[in-house]
């Protein structure tokens, strides 16, 4: 890294390579010694980065930039053009970034998918799995989704279908739209599933009348209704478990 770090010695400002740093403490060689669970986040952007600009090492730029975006959340949703409204960031820069969260992105995904086609394959038995088999579905907390997750005969997921996206009111989840995937892929029941953006999972009295129309409606189609899971990022309520449906 070529990368200058400025330090000042009474009033003289002196200018110095991130190679005169100690040793164990220049970010590739902290990474080689000590390993990923030793180094900060701007420690790890700033080996992605490789230098800083003029008047600012890499260190303060990567710490300058994970500011700006506020979060490393943020920075992963940041385009190529956003990264390079960022002072210190220019198309070389922006475009190795953003190739590296993309791939951290499509891990992701790839892990996601392979731990559903593993819950796929095992019976739902607590509404635990069937949370989180539909958490992995949800992208934008911050709007409602409502998912109907069907089921086979061992109650093994078959898939999860999302029917409406908004807030959740009886006209958006009728019987007809909730049951129509279920008795085209023959499923034996079904669980179905809202996220609260509130981060409350507290049934309405909205949520509790849905889900009593529905199950009247398995019954009579001869497709049980399991439970009604409501869930937010890291929790979860079984209407079921509350004996309200």
């Amino acid at each position: 890294m070529e990368a200058k770090i400025l330090s000042i010695e009474g009033s003289k400002v002196r200018r110095s390579a991130v190679k005169d740093m100690p040793k164990n403490e220049r970010p590739r060689e902290k990474l080689l010694t000590k390993g990923t669970r030793a180094m900060s986040d701007y420690e790890l952007l700033a080996i992605l980065l490789r230098t800083g600009i003029k008047g600012e090492n890499v260190l303060d730029l990567s710490k300058r930039i994970i500011g700006e975006f506020r979060s490393l959340e943020y920075l992963f949703e940041a385009s190529m053009q956003d990264l390079m409204k960022i002072k210190g960031i220019g198309m070389a820069k922006a475009a190795e970034l953003t190739s590296c969260i993309t791939l951290a992105k499509r891990y992701s995904k790839e892990r996601v998918n392979n731990e559903n086609l593993r819950l796929s394959r095992q019976s739902i038995t607590d509404p635990e799995i069937a949370a989180k088999f539909i958490r992995d579905h949800i992208e934008d907390f911050s709007k409602e989704h409502f998912f109907v997750l069907n089921l086979d005969v061992r109650n093994r997921i078959i898939d999860a279908d999302l029917i409406s996206k908004g807030t959740l009111t009886a006209s958006l989840v009728h019987p007809r739209e909730t049951f129509e995937s279920a008795i085209r892929k023959h499923s034996a029941s079904i669980i179905v599933s809202h996220n609260h953006p509130s981060g409350d999972v507290s049934p309405s009295e909205e949520d509790i009348r849905i889900s009593r129309r529905l199950k009247d409606s398995g019954k009579i189609l001869g497709i049980e209704l399991l439970d009604h899971i409501i869930l937010t990022k890291d929790k979860f309520c079984s209407l079921k478990d509350k004996g309200l449906i």
